[in-house]
């Protein structure tokens, strides 16, 4: 069984390193885009099941890439991007910002992060799509050929790095632009990362180059 997990497209607060977290923020023209591109790409993979957070930048993404086939996409909340608390609207840190904002921690020291007040730890994350990932995806393995997920940067890469045993300093190592394709195959009970984050489209067209200050990692 093959697993696509897709990060969504790119969003109006991606462009300008705003932290959106569960913040309900819909594509934008470059994010359809980049969308529609990633649906080419894979327009010869017919998807059993197509899973999706509910947040509509991921749902959206998952219609286009859904195309024409006739797939329900089904909806989990624990596919949620992380929860930032009182943090989401404001802006991500680089490595010359205040080393007390706890999003600096998030991105730059994560072993010792501590979510702004109402956000979510790594742990409550982790425990989330974990079990969304053994209770639901795992036992499909012999009835079903290839799924697709679409979720978020720091959601999906709580998946891919459990799968890759990475600890959580190394939690940014794997590089998931908007649209990213990481594909898992599960082969007798057990998962292995075979391609993570993949393009379809090159961040070489200016239209698709990230800001100044580095692509945008998470949200």
């Amino acid at each position: 069984m093959k697993v696509y997990l897709i990060r969504h497209g790119e969003t109006g607060w991606n462009r300008i390193h705003k932290l959106q977290g569960q913040s309900d923020i819909e594509l934008n023209d470059v994010g359809r885009e980049l969308a529609y591109l990633t649906a080419m790409g894979l327009k010869d993979t017919d998807f059993d099941l197509i899973y999706s957070s509910p947040l509509i930048r991921a749902y959206e993404t998952a219609k286009i890439i859904r195309g024409d086939r006739d797939t329900d996409i089904i909806m989990d909340r624990r596919l949620l991007e992380i929860d930032f608390g009182e943090g989401e609207g404001g802006p991500i840190p680089g490595r010359d910002d205040d080393p007390k904002n706890p999003i600096y921690a998030f991105e730059f020291d994560t072993d010792n992060y501590v979510p702004p007040k109402g956000g979510e730890t790594f742990e409550e994350i982790y425990m989330r799509t974990s079990d969304f990932w053994d209770t639901v995806i795992m036992p499909l393995e012999g009835s079903m050929e290839n799924i697709l997920i679409v979720g978020h940067g720091c959601m999906n890469r709580t998946i891919l790095n459990r799968i890759m045993g990475r600890p959580l300093k190394d939690f940014w190592d794997i590089k998931l632009d908007n649209c990213a394709v990481s594909v898992v195959d599960v082969t007798d009970g057990r998962a292995t990362v075979v391609e993570p984050g993949r393009l379809y489209y090159s961040r070489e067209d200016e239209r698709f180059r990230p800001l100044p200050g580095g692509p945008e990692i998470y949200g």
